[in-house]
């Protein structure tokens, strides 16, 4: 196959296997539940978890997460040269599209937060630390996983830039920033009026 025809092939593969809705898929299997019509509404883990608890919602994140690094990999593996291809960052960003934007449930899917999670632990691992740490030190704090996500997600293109220096790699982060936080312009909202759900009670990421 030649080499155009790899990348299309590959970046496909990322936007279909980000377009799996697992979490809608476990909800409709474990307990019946159309996510789209319960909770927040949202086809994602963490409505999952308050849909059916948090052992579905947990698996439901293991396997988002999952499709991000494999997704990853799959462009990896094309062996398209050394160091970060943009053929890599090309498979992150359609995975995440894919799972945010699923034609399997009329483009209604997920947030992005545990896809993306799986696609920079895989392209920059030490700027999804520091990323995870916002995110658990935010929601310890305020019990609000949607504020964690947020901030964490506003922090990652500048891990990025400040750990790897990596153009390509930033833009991307810069790019799953944005999207994050307009996919919470919802909660941004209920924060700012003291309405938004804490852990144990509510609504989505």
């Amino acid at each position: 196959m030649s080499r155009p025809l790899l990348t299309v092939a590959v970046a496909l593969a990322a936007f279909l296997l980000g377009a799996i809705p697992f979490s809608w898929i476990i909800g409709r299997l474990a307990g019946g539940v159309d996510l789209r019509t319960t909770g927040s509404g949202n086809a994602g883990a963490t409505n999952l978890a308050r849909s059916l608890g948090l052992g579905a919602g947990l698996l439901g994140l293991g396997l988002d997460a999952a499709k991000g690094v494999a997704a990853v990999l799959l462009a990896r593996a094309a062996a398209f040269g050394p160091g970060v291809s943009w053929q890599e960052v090309l498979a992150g960003a359609l995975v995440i599209l894919g799972h945010n934007f699923t034609p399997f449930l009329r483009f209604r899917g997920g947030k992005g937060v545990a896809t993306g999670a799986g696609v920079f632990g895989t392209l920059a691992p030490w700027a999804f630390v520091v990323a995870l740490a916002v995110f658990g030190v935010v929601v310890a704090l305020s019990r609000t996983v949607s504020l964690g996500s947020v901030l964490a997600a506003a922090a990652l293109p500048l891990a990025v830039h400040l750990i790897y220096g990596e153009r390509k790699v930033t833009l991307l982060a810069a790019l799953v920033a944005v999207l994050v936080i307009a996919r919470h312009r919802a909660n941004l909202g209920r924060i700012a009026a003291g309405s938004e759900s804490r852990l144990g009670a509510g609504r989505d990421r």
